[in-house]
C-alpha cells in the first residue's frame, strides 16, 4: 500500500471523521464566546489561540486531502465547499477585508459535510430545487394576482398596507405566515370592509396550507430519494467487495486444488 493510498484510508476512517466533527463544534462555542466582551476582556488571548488553533487543524485536514486526493479533490463538491469556508478564514484583516473576517462563523457550515445525516437533507433539498422552481413560480402568479386584487379593494382605505403592489405583497406575505395576521390586518380591514374575509380566507388556504405544504413534500420526497439511492449503493460496494473475497477465495482454493494434483 503506497503512502497515498494509507493517507486515504486514514482521512476517511471514522475517527478521523469524528475528530474534525468534534473541533467544528467547539470552535462553533469558541467564535460564539468571541462575541461576548467581558469574556474577552479576562481571556481573549487564550481564546483566540484556541480559535487559530481549530483553524489550523482545519487547514492541516485540507492539505492531507488535497495531497490523498489530488486531482480527485474538486471533483466532490463537499471538499470544494470545505475549501472556500476555510480560505475565507484565512483573508487577512487588513486591507479593507476586516469585514470579511466576521465570516469566519461560515466555519460552522463544515459540520453539514461532516455529518452524513446533514449531508443527506442539503443534498434532498438540492435536488428538490428543479421542481421547488415551479412551485415558486405558481405562488409567485398566485401572489401577482392577490396582491393587484388587495391594491384595488383595500388600497384606498389601508394605504400603508395596501397602497402599493409591493406593500400589497408585503402584506399577503405576512398573512401567508400567519403573523399577526388576524387582529393585525384582517380584522381592522374587515371593519370598513365586511366581506373582506372571502379575500383573505381563499388566499390563505391556497398559500399556507396547500402551496407550502407541496414544498415540504417536494422535499421529503427528494431526501427520501436521497436516502435511498445511498442505501442502493452503500449495499452495492457491500456486494462488490464480498464477490471480491469469494473470487479470491475461490482462487486460492483453485491453488491448493491445482498443488495437491502436483
Amino acid at each position: 500500500m503506497t503512502f497515498t493510498q494509507k493517507l486515504t484510508h486514514f482521512m476517511e476512517s471514522a475517527r478521523v471523521r469524528n475528530t474534525v466533527l468534534a473541533v467544528i463544534l467547539f470552535n462553533a462555542v469558541i467564535l460564539g464566546i468571541e462575541t461576548s466582551e467581558p469574556i474577552m476582556a479576562r481571556a481573549g488571548g487564550l481564546i483566540v489561540l484556541l480559535d487559530r488553533l481549530c483553524l489550523a487543524v482545519f487547514v492541516i485536514e485540507l492539505l492531507a486531502k488535497l495531497i490523498a486526493y489530488r486531482a480527485r479533490f474538486f471533483r466532490d463538491g463537499w471538499n470544494i465547499f470545505d475549501f472556500v469556508i476555510v480560505g475565507i478564514s484565512l483573508v487577512p484583516a487588513a486591507q479593507g477585508f476586516s469585514a470579511l473576517r466576521a465570516l469566519r462563523i461560515l466555519r460552522v457550515l463544515r459540520i453539514i459535510s461532516a455529518a452524513p445525516n446533514l449531508r443527506r437533507v442539503v443534498e434532498g433539498f438540492v435536488t428538490a430545487l428543479p421542481g421547488m422552481a415551479s412551485v415558486f413560480l405558481l405562488m409567485a402568479l398566485i401572489f401577482y394576482i392577490a396582491a393587484v386584487m388587495a391594491t384595488k379593494l383595500f388600497g384606498d382605505a389601508f394605504p400603508e398596507w395596501f397602497g402599493t403592489l409591493g406593500a400589497s405583497g408585503y402584506s399577503l406575505f405576512q398573512i401567508m405566515t400567519l403573523e399577526s395576521w388576524s387582529m393585525g390586518i384582517v380584522r381592522p380591514v374587515m371593519e370598513v370592509y365586511p366581506q373582506a374575509w372571502m379575500f383573505f380566507l381563499p388566499f390563505i388556504m391556497v398559500t399556507t396550507f396547500a402551496v407550502v405544504n407541496l414544498l415540504v413534500g417536494l422535499i421529503v420526497n427528494s431526501m427520501q430519494d436521497a436516502h435511498q439511492e445511498e442505501s442502493v449503493a452503500s449495499t452495492d460496494a457491500y456486494r462488490a467487495g464480498v464477490e471480491d473475497k469469494l473470487e479470491a477465495l475461490e482462487a486460492k482454493i483453485d491453488q491448493l486444488i491445482a498443488a495437491k494434483k502436483d
